[in-house]
Formats: C-alpha cells, structure tokens, sequence
C-alpha cells in the first residue's frame, strides 16, 4: 500500500463528520437551539483525529519527506495552500470551541458564532479533501520510490500508535493542574 492509502481512508471518516456537523447546521439553523454535545463531540473529533492525527501525519511525515524533492512549482502552491488551509481549519475548530462553551454558559450571541464556525468547516473541509485526494497525493506519491514509500506508511503506523498515550497524557496532565 502507498502512504496515500491510509491518508485517503481517514478523509472518509472525515467526510462523514462533517456530514454529521452540516446536518446540526441547518437543524440548528431552523430550531435556533444548537446540540452543543454533538458539537463537542465533532470539535474533539477535528482536534484529535483530523487535525493531530490526520493533518499531524500530512505536515510532519508527507509534507516534511517531500520539501527534500524538487516537486515543483504547481505541487509547491497546492502544498502552500493545503498548509494554509491547515492553519485556517485550526482556528475555525477553536471559534467553535469557545463559541459552543459561551452558548453553554447562558450567552446567546454566541448563537450566530456557532452557526459562523460550523458554515465554515463544512464548507473548508470538503474542498480540502478534494484538493488533497485529486491534485495532491497522487502527484506527490510518484516522486518517491518504493522504499521511501514503505518507510513513510511505516511511520504513519508508528505516529498512530502514539496517538492514544499523547491525548490521554494530555488529558490527565490538565485534569492534575486543575487539582
């Protein structure tokens, strides 16, 4: 299997994520009460899985192996403007967070934040994906050979493993600052 194979796999769970969020938009959107658990649950969702997992293994592994290639000015934009994206993805999640616990708290106005965050994402994320999986992976995959390709899906493996211990260390190092 080439690295992009596991890459592509996890954008169709990500895809099916932000079908989840799209349909809490527009039912948000009609009933002006927005399911601030289902919204957490996709938040943790796009921090952990396709921001940390997925994009960590795109930055740090793909993106890091292919600045050692001369890729080219075409694949160097779509390259600049995935990173970008990335960035844009981030901050959009975090809006989210911090508008969904202020709606939480009783603040009303953070209604049309949450509806703003949420419009956003499911609009980012399925261009994103497009671009990645039709004018990205493929090109970038045929400059590398068969073995710089087994070492990178080897490391996607091993950057996987590790996900688990990072976010639960994580979570029990804020949980003991808290006590």
């Amino acid at each position: 299997m080439k690295p992009i194979g596991p890459l592509m796999i996890e954008h169709r769970l990500i895809e099916r994520m932000v079908n989840i969020l799209r349909n809490e938009l527009e039912r948000a959107k009609s009933s002006g009460q927005p399911d601030v658990d289902l919204i957490l649950k996709g938040i943790d969702f796009f921090r952990i899985y396709a921001d940390r997992t997925h994009h960590g293994k795109e930055e740090d592994i793909l993106f890091r192996d292919l600045t050692k290639k001369e890729i080219g000015e075409d694949l160097q934009k779509t390259l600049d403007q995935l990173t970008e994206e990335h960035i844009i993805a981030r901050k959009n999640v975090k809006g989210l967070l911090e508008a969904s616990l202020s709606f939480r708290s009783g603040d009303g106005d953070a209604m049309g934040k949450i509806l703003h965050h949420l419009e956003l994402l499911v609009d980012l994320y399925p261009k994103h994906i497009e671009l990645e999986d039709a004018h990205f992976f493929y090109p970038s995959q045929d400059l590398f050979s068969k073995e710089e390709s087994e070492n990178m899906l080897d490391e996607f493996w091993d950057f996987d493993r590790k996900m688990i211990h990072e976010k639960y260390t994580q979570i029990v190092t804020d949980l003991e600052k808290k006590g």
